[in-house]
């Protein structure tokens, strides 16, 4: 179903009119040229419509469908997904930006690594574009070094929709990112990283992730609930979790 060479951008759209024309133009002037962006506009109550429409008339590979009623990001993205005719599925939040070689140094190292999953390091910007700080990755990733580590940004994720077959993200109101990883990585599966800022993720003070205690407990709730692991466990592998993300953002 999948045995092709395309790369599908999954975006989903929410009152995005601020960034979504750098966001997909950062997607359009990709050096990997066989790419489709596929844009699930979340009934939008601006004028992120009219931006898409204006983009599309520049550029056929872009997608859009509007949705009937206001679902969510995940509800979104697995529109987004069931649309992609793409062997490999890209994600791409509608306010971060990609630099102009991204997809094409993923898919190499995909194919070089034979890897289903892979991801990069990220520059954080402000809603300016200002550079806040750098994040550097690890460049192998496991399921067990996920329960204890944040290191996965969306916006840098491409999955090998041949390797996986058809899979949908978690319809959580947060956390959705982080339980779909675990998911994928089940049963000794690698994902592979590249350490270089191929991301600019922004920082927004209206975003989901903006609350670090919510964060903390969706990733309680992620292992627990969705992964099934012992609450004791579970409790551990949170606490180690966040000692971990207040490293990374503080050193």
């Amino acid at each position: 179903m999948y045995d092709n060479e395309i790369v599908s951008v999954i975006t989903p759209v929410y009152n995005a009119e601020k960034f979504i024309k750098d966001t997909v133009l950062s997607a359009v002037r990709q050096t990997y040229r066989n790419m489709e962006i596929v844009l699930v506009d979340d009934k939008s109550t601006d004028t992120s419509a009219q931006i898409i429409k204006k983009l599309q008339d520049m550029y056929p590979n872009i997608i859009y469908h509007l949705q009937r009623a206001n679902g969510g990001a995940g509800i979104a993205r697995n529109v987004a997904l069931d649309i992609a005719r793409g062997r490999y599925v890209a994600f791409l939040d509608s306010d971060d930006i990609w630099v102009p070689q991204k997809t094409e140094l993923q898919i190499k190292l995909m194919r070089e690594e034979n890897a289903f999953f892979s991801y990069t390091a990220i520059e954080m910007i402000d809603e300016e574009g200002k550079t806040k700080k750098m994040h550097n990755i690890k460049e192998k990733v496991t399921y067990e070094f996920l329960l204890k580590n944040t290191i996965i940004a969306t916006s840098t994720v491409i999955i090998d929709r041949k390797k996986t077959g058809k899979f949908h993200m978690h319809l959580r109101r947060g956390g959705q990112d982080y339980a779909t990883w675990l998911k994928l990585l089940r049963n000794g599966r690698t994902a592979y990283g590249i350490n270089k800022a191929l991301t600019q993720y922004r920082v927004r003070k209206d975003s989901l992730s903006a609350n670090k205690m919510d964060s903390i407990r969706q990733v309680y709730e992620v292992q627990t609930i969705d992964e099934g692991i012992n609450e004791i466990i579970g409790a551990r592998n949170t606490l180690y979790f966040a000692i971990n993300a207040i490293k990374k953002h503080w050193f």
